[in-house]
Parts: C-alpha cells; sequence; structure tokens
C-alpha cells in the first residue's frame, strides 16, 4: 500500500471490532457468548474551526462509508457548551474480521476516497486533528448491545470513565453493574444507556467507560437525583465488597455532532 493511502486510513481506520469472546480453560475453549465491541476516538482539534471542518468530513464522508461497510448506528459527539474543541467518535463492531479490514475496506471506497480527498491527502502543515486517542472496548455481559434511548432535537449524553486502580478493582466493579445490579438500577430510575464497555485497550487502564442517553439536561438531573435517593442503590453501594473499586470518575456532557446516528 502506497503511504498515502496508509497515512489516510489511519486517520478513520484505528483498532476496532466486534467478536466472539471465549474463556480459556483447562476444559478448552468455553464460549460465553458474542458481544460487541466498541472503538470510542477522541479527536484533538485546535480550534471551533478545525472541529467544524472534521465533523462536516464525519457526517457527509466518514459515517456514510462507515454504514456502507456495515457499522452502524455510528455516535459523533462534542461538548455541549463548546468548551472545548474536540470530537468523539463511537463504531461499534459485530465481528473481529472487521478490526483487520477496515482499513483496507475503506481505502476501497471510491466514494470514500473522492468525497475525502481533501481531508485524507491534507499535509503535515495543516493536519486536519492534531491526536486521536483510541479505546476499546468490550460490552457488559447485562448490556452486550448498543441502545439508542435519546432521539429527540435537544437530546444530551454523559460519557463517564470510571478509573480504578488494579485490574482486580476493574473487574470488581464491572461485577457491581453486572450481577450486583446497578444497571437494572440505572434504568428502573431513568439513567437511560447507550452502552457500557470494559476498556480492553486505550489510555486510562485500567477503567470502564459508559455513557447515558437524556432528552434534556432537565431529564438527566431528574434521574441522578432519584438515582442517588434509591434504597437498592444505598443497599448495594453499601457492600463492603464494592468499596473503593473506583479511583477516579471522569464526566463529560456532550450533544450530538453533525450526522450522528445516536
Amino acid at each position: 500500500m502506497q503511504r498515502r493511502h496508509f497515512l489516510a486510513a489511519s486517520m478513520i481506520a484505528g483498532s476496532v471490532g466486534g467478536i466472539h469472546w471465549t474463556n480459556q480453560s483447562a476444559h478448552g475453549s468455553e464460549t460465553i457468548g458474542q458481544k460487541e465491541l466498541y472503538e470510542l476516538r477522541e479527536y484533538r482539534l485546535a480550534s471551533l474551526e478545525k472541529r467544524n471542518t472534521w465533523e462536516k468530513f464525519y457526517a457527509e464522508v466518514a459515517i456514510p462509508a462507515l454504514n456502507r461497510l456495515g457499522h452502524e448506528p455510528i455516535g459523533s459527539f462534542k461538548v455541549a457548551d463548546d468548551s472545548n474543541p474536540n470530537l468523539w467518535i463511537l463504531i461499534p463492531h459485530q465481528k473481529l474480521e472487521t478490526v483487520l479490514t477496515l482499513a483496507d475496506r475503506l481505502l476501497g471506497d471510491r466514494e470514500f476516497r473522492e468525497r475525502g480527498a481533501a481531508i485524507l491527502q491534507s499535509s503535515s502543515g495543516d493536519p486536519p486533528y492534531l491526536r486521536m486517542e483510541s479505546t476499546l472496548l468490550l460490552a457488559f455481559d447485562h448490556m452486550p448491545k448498543l441502545e439508542i434511548p435519546a432521539k429527540g432535537p435537544g437530546r444530551i449524553f454523559q460519557l463517564r470513565i470510571y478509573e480504578s486502580a488494579t485490574r482486580a478493582k476493574n473487574k470488581k466493579k464491572i461485577e457491581m453493574f453486572n450481577e450486583g445490579g446497578e444497571i437494572r438500577i440505572f434504568r428502573k430510575t431513568g439513567l437511560t444507556p447507550v452502552f457500557f464497555g470494559e476498556a480492553v485497550i486505550g489510555p486510562r487502564m485500567p477503567n470502564l467507560t459508559y455513557m447515558l442517553g437524556f432528552e434534556s439536561k432537565e431529564e438527566m438531573d431528574a434521574a441522578w437525583k432519584r438515582f442517588l435517593d434509591d434504597p437498592e442503590w444505598l443497599k448495594l453501594k453499601a457492600d463492603p465488597q464494592y468499596k473503593d473499586t473506583v479511583s477516579n470518575i471522569i464526566n463529560l456532557v456532550l450533544r450530538p455532532a453533525a450526522g450522528s446516528q445516536i
């Protein structure tokens, strides 16, 4: 592959996928079910003007191309108050094969190459973005597929990252969401999830990352109040086995960018 083609593909492809996960044991390979994988990208952009350009590229070129290749829905998000110019992209995958072949399949899409030429062939002196940070997430057992809970024009999203001090504590927090019932309590109180994912590769390891969707900020605030006051949550929170499982929380309030399908 020519160097310029490799660089072009790298801008949009990355390491992503969905996979049949197996658990190796003394008795061989034990299938534990098919769960989606998500690549969550954060594009660091120099200005709101640059973000507008990159947002338009995704809306008009990249998202339609990803859809043609079988990846949908694609999420595109920006900070709700425009306090920074970054853009977040969420790409779901169903099979490991799509992780390995995405770059070549994108470059094989003539419309993607032609309509995106101005961006894909940008010079190093004027790059479309500063850096791209990517996290690969494995869907939780109790939410193996992405959902779209909010669809109104004023919808907002919370992207929350829970860092843990060790992998063991990270696994225990994931257990709290799954077997402990925290996901169920979320749903009951109106904290409607888009996805829950365990970080497999990426920064801030170990962590789990999830996204919630709401029709408005008022709905978001009311749902969190119901959750924090919920007797089941208060009982679960007090369970000593789940103590000290989270060392840091990153919370971002986002709104859909142009072309977002979530």
